[in-house]
């Protein structure tokens, strides 16, 4: 049974850095899904909803030959495509696990995206064109391990080269995930919540208000930013491992 990991806001699967390296390592099979306007599909022009983004995601692993059930795997905007997913589809889904996601009616706007960060992230949109400016913001933003910048960002670099996201699209991506809801019955399949205590744009308490409405498990990392898999991996890894 494969793991599907769906990235975040703008990001595609080279953005996961290790981690499907290391989930398959350790012996699991391993999908890493781009959505309609990143990576793979950055020519394409993002949904405006969330629903149409998991349309999507379905028509791929369709296309690919991968049946389910799957575990799906998601982090922040990827979260609420696996969410919706889950809800709209439970046949389809065997396990969910959420990183650093929110979603209304659980959390309110200024929990979804901390007020602080609106000014960096208006003059984020409106430099977005600046590769290396704007992959150093996102990365002040999400990240908390630092020793590793300069090769992220060259990375990044790199990625953003060979892929560019529109600024229409970035947009798009984030209206669809201000106006996306959860279905109101929780997902029938074990769910884990994980988040970063020291999560800089999304507040950890949007996965502990969810997890606790669902009565689900929930896991807080102690120090990691927004982008929990960069900062720790490792524990990523390891608490799946334990929670399975």
């Amino acid at each position: 049974m494969s793991w599907v990991l769906l990235r975040g806001l703008t990001r595609e699967a080279r953005h996961w850095n290790g981690l499907p390296q290391q989930l398959a390592s350790a012996g699991e099979a391993v999908i890493a899904l781009d959505l309609p306007g990143n990576g793979v599909y950055c020519g394409l022009r993002s949904p405006a909803t969330v629903r149409a983004m998991t349309a999507f995601a379905r028509a791929q692993l369709q296309r690919q030959g991968c049946e389910p059930p799957y575990r799906l795997l998601g982090m922040s905007l990827g979260g609420m495509v696996a969410t919706d997913w889950a809800q709209q589809f439970p046949g389809e889904v065997a396990a969910l696990v959420l990183i650093n996601t929110s979603m209304r009616p659980f959390s309110s706007i200024t929990e979804r995206l901390r007020p602080g960060n609106w000014p960096t992230l208006l003059r984020l949109a409106a430099r977005w064109n600046d590769a290396r400016y704007s992959e150093r913001v996102i990365h002040a933003l999400t990240c908390e391990r630092r020793e590793t910048l300069e090769q992220d960002l060259t990375a990044w670099d790199q990625i953003r080269s060979s892929a560019p996201v529109a600024a229409g699209n970035a947009w798009r991506q984030l209206w669809a995930a201000a106006q996306f809801t959860a279905a109101p019955g929780r997902p029938t399949c074990p769910t884990l919540l994980l988040s970063s205590e020291a999560d800089r744009l999304v507040s950890p308490c949007c996965s502990k208000r969810l997890a606790q409405a669902w009565q689900v498990s929930h896991q807080q990392h102690p120090w990691a930013g927004h982008d929990l898999p960069h900062d720790d991996a490792d524990w990523v890894c390891q608490t799946l491992a334990d929670w399975r």
